[in-house]
């Protein structure tokens, strides 16, 4: 079935408006400082990777930070920001004769100038000569440096580095927060980056429910998923490899990794778990849809949902600027189970989103995760504010690895239907995931995908979505 959507043009000026973001956050904080006004933000781009020592190269997908600043898509490239002056300079890698016989043509640097929309542009072999002409300061050249640690990851950013770069002072302290900090709140541009993605992801995913059928296998349903997005939307990327766990495997919160990738048989009774979310020229989506394999709702699988739902509508009504993330999570938790929410939903609420899927920004420098059950798991601690992106998933899984000790233990055991929990030992888990941007004084769902249960059973039986002529997005709700 074809899509109602197509592909958007990319307007570069969003990272010329990103790098203007960055750069007045960065002079303000020197002012503070009261130190000058001088020298260079720089970094460096990603590289291609090959697969392990053979020469079969692996589609690249660009560093984010840069991919911020300058939204380059090919690899090889250094980018600068003149803190003077303003003005922004890219460095390309000076590409070999044979390129052009392989590969395709090579682009003159006017090209990337123009497509990028940068003041200047020069050949990676001429970054040390070039910062060190356009320096109007006396002394050592001073570069700013992005290094820094990514909550979610554990991961250090890499600061650049290139060939005589030992000429220049070097801070790489100061660039990091600044720069993360920025990422956090999104432009109009950048959201509506972010809204397509969730446009097209939301499509696909209705676009699987339709399709779904016991019998089939959870590859199939991510086959469907990738082809729609990519056929009709131009989504060469996804944000994070799919999800697809159906029955059981709904209870494994990273299912379809290499161990485990998404090629168990559907079988009649199942409930579907399908984390999936599709990336538009780096601004990505995370989104997931729980509904049962064979199109129709036990009692106990709507007892699961519906308490799911509940929690995923009450916390995206009550989202705000001046919200504390950790309330949210707190209240979803004693949704799902009275002073034991860590033991069926051991993940967080949700996280920041952009251009990575855990969006960095969660815990600036100086804050610390609250080591609590189930709150160590928040990838934010946060208080909202306007700008931000942030998923809401709350989830119910019942986990053998969890519930088990809790059971046994005297000081939770009594709090356990034994019985009652028995009867759910193989059904699996629930998601239901939407992306949110946090307005001026609510929020916005920006994902459009069937929610209740007699949506989801009218969906699956054939009938259209939207089934009203509505708007995809709801203002303090779901769609």
């Amino acid at each position: 079935m074809a899509s109602s959507l197509s592909p958007p043009e990319i307007p570069m000026e969003l990272h010329a408006i990103n790098r203007e973001k960055v750069l007045n956050s960065l002079r303000q904080k020197l002012s503070l400082s009261a130190l000058r006004l001088h020298g260079f933000i720089v970094l460096q781009g990603g590289e291609e990777q090959t697969r392990y020592c053979s020469d079969h190269v692996d589609l690249f997908r660009q560093e984010s930070y840069f991919a911020y600043l300058f939204g380059v898509k090919e690899p090889g490239f250094y980018g600068a920001i003149d803190i003077a002056t303003g003005d922004s300079i890219l460095f390309a890698p000076r590409l070999p004769a044979d390129y052009a016989v392989w590969l395709g043509e090579i682009k003159p640097l006017s090209y990337f100038k123009e497509i990028y929309m940068v003041t200047r542009v020069f050949y990676t072999d001429e970054i040390a000569g070039t910062l060190h002409d356009l320096y109007r300061d006396s002394g050592k050249p001073l570069l700013y440096l992005l290094h820094g640690l990514n909550t979610d990851s554990n991961q250090y950013s890499k600061p650049a580095s290139f060939e005589g770069i030992e000429k220049f002072a070097t801070d790489l302290d100061t660039l990091h927060p600044i720069l993360t900090e920025c990422r956090v709140f999104k432009s109009d541009l950048e959201l509506a980056l972010i809204q397509y993605a969730n446009d097209i992801s939301s499509e696909a995913h209705v676009r699987v429910m339709q399709n779904t059928r016991p019998g089939m296998k959870e590859y199939q349903l991510e086959s469907m998923f990738l082809h729609h997005t990519y056929m009709y939307g131009g989504c060469r990327h996804t944000s994070y490899t799919c999800i697809c766990a159906t029955g059981n495997n709904s209870a494994v919160l990273h299912y379809g990794h290499a161990a485990a990738p998404n090629d168990k048989i559907l079988n009649d009774g199942d409930m579907a778990l399908l984390d999936m979310g599709a990336e538009y020229h780096f601004y990505g989506s995370d989104i997931t849809c729980s509904f049962p394999v064979n199109g129709k709702f036990t009692p106990d699988q709507s007892l699961i949902y519906n308490a799911v739902l509940q929690a995923h509508d009450a916390v995206i009504s009550t989202m705000k600027p001046g919200v504390s993330w950790i309330d949210m999570h707190n209240d979803t938790e004693d949704m799902m189970a009275e002073r034991l929410g860590a033991v069926f939903m051991p993940h967080g609420l949700g996280h920041f989103l952009g251009l990575d899927t855990h969006d960095p920004g969660g815990y600036p420098k100086g804050t610390e995760r609250v080591n609590e059950p189930g709150l160590r798991s928040l990838r934010t601690s946060r208080e909202l504010k306007e700008g931000m992106v942030i998923t809401v998933e709350p989830g119910c899984y019942f986990i053998d690895a969890l519930l088990v000790p809790a059971m046994e233990s005297p000081k939770t055991s009594k709090f356990f239907n034994v019985e009652a929990i028995s009867r759910f030992k193989s059904f699996g888990g629930v998601r239901i995931e939407s992306d949110v941007y946090v307005t001026s004084n609510g929020s916005k769902n920006l994902t459009s995908c069937p929610r209740k249960t007699y949506e989801i059973e009218a969906v699956m039986a054939g009938a259209p979505w939207p089934a009203s002529s509505a708007s995809h997005s709801a203002v303090n709700g779901t769609c």
